[in-house]
């Protein structure tokens, strides 16, 4: 898991390929980190976005992943990802999981070797934070992915200690095993 980093900061600022986008179905911004992204992007984001031909009014489907150039951002793409609304599906862990997945093997099939992440879900979404860091850790710590360097950029210190023990907790797990 050398190659994950856990970061406090502003993913707008992020100097990498490409960072994530914590969206919703629609992609044409919103509240949190949607809203961040696309207010640093610029409008330039949106009209990429536009230009995802919608299937009944939904650009990106929940746990898959659509990328776009990234506007003013200091990134080359934005890849937009949808998690899963915690209380509202059968299974988020399945979707969350497909989520970082899809973003993952996006920034891989553009020739990506970075790429910075938010907390998807953390926010208004409702999903409990440990098990998000889990299960984007392991996903993100998957051996398709060793050659990518991953940002995670977290608001507040509660996240990045959270974040930071369940990396510190999976190093240990492996090193056991």
């Amino acid at each position: 898991m050398n190659n994950i980093s856990i970061i406090e900061g502003d993913l707008t600022k992020a100097n990498v390929d490409a960072i994530v986008n914590a969206a919703n179905p629609k992609m044409l911004g919103g509240g949190g980190v949607d809203g961040a992204i696309h207010q640093a992007a610029g409008p330039g984001l949106r009209k990429e976005c536009f230009k995802v031909e919608p299937v009944n009014g939904i650009r990106c489907p929940v746990g898959e992943a659509r990328i776009t150039s990234a506007g003013h951002l200091p990134s080359k793409y934005v890849i937009h990802t949808v998690g899963p609304v915690y209380k509202q599906v059968a299974n988020p862990r399945k979707l969350l999981e497909s989520a970082y997945l899809n973003s993952l093997r996006l920034a891989i099939e553009n020739h990506c070797q970075t790429v910075a992440f938010p907390a998807i879900s953390c926010g208004v979404y409702g999903y409990p934070h440990q098990e998000a860091a889990e299960v984007a850790l392991g996903v993100c710590s998957r051996d398709e992915f060793k050659e990518l360097q991953i940002y995670f950029y977290l608001i507040g210190n509660q996240m990045v200690e959270i974040w930071s023990g369940a990396k510190n907790n999976m190093n240990a797990d492996r090193n056991l095993g």
